[in-house]
């Protein structure tokens, strides 16, 4: 597998999902990828990259964004709201807006820097306890408190729950997403995002099947 692999199969599921050619956003996820595989990565064209944690982003893509122009760079990992300032001055797009304490900090630090990354907010569909994110029927109160503070959110996100068919859930966030009218849904990863395409998927977060498997040693 590889990028042009990946390029390839998300083309062939928006042809078998009748959408659009090109509608769907590859997020290659970098995070602890050896520099020397997001670099070739980089080198082939790809300009949409995920990372989960400010500090890791904040060391290593500055240097990057200057060799590479162009690139969008997405927060698809929790994020501690003591981090908000350095995450709106990195990042284009923040996947993880999930409480109102971080939404407070980000209207504040969006403000204040006059930068307003795009903004989904994850939704627990699993109902998990140990995983963040807003419950589905929470959703609509939270959306307008977002808004209250002059948030403009304009998708979903999910990570459906480890073993448990994804479709379900997928189907969920699509269905929670028409019902609020908000245009974007992040949701599929390397294991299954061919079916977060034909539920709608508008972003694709896809990291081991592109730069191989991590090394977390």
């Amino acid at each position: 597998m590889g990028l042009d692999d990946i390029k390839r199969r998300i083309a062939d599921a928006e042809a078998a999902a009748g959408r659009a050619p090109g509608s769907v956003t590859l997020i290659a996820v970098s995070k602890v990828q050896p520099p020397d595989r997001v670099e070739a990565v980089l080198t082939a064209g790809q300009r949409v990259f995920g990372e989960n944690y400010v500090q890791e982003a904040q060391g290593k893509w500055p240097d990057w964004r200057e060799r590479f122009p162009g690139v969008d760079l997405h927060m698809i990992g929790p994020l501690q709201s003591n981090k908000a300032r350095q995450a709106v001055q990195l990042f284009d797009a923040i996947h993880t807006l999930d409480r109102m304490t971080l939404a407070r900090k980000l209207a504040a630090q969006m403000q204040e820097q006059g930068r307003s990354p795009q903004l989904f907010i994850q939704v627990n569909t699993g109902d998990e306890p140990q995983k963040a994110g807003i419950l589905a029927d929470e959703l609509p109160g939270f959306l307008a408190s977002c808004r209250d503070l002059g948030l403009s959110p304009q998708g979903l996100m999910c990570i459906p729950p480890e073993g448990e068919d994804p479709v379900p859930h997928f189907s969920l966030l699509r269905q929670l997403a028409v019902q609020n009218d908000l245009p974007l849904l992040s949701m599929g990863m390397s294991a299954d995002f061919e079916a977060a395409i034909a539920q709608g998927a508008t972003h694709i977060r896809v990291g081991s099947a592109i730069f191989g498997e991590r090394d977390y040693g």
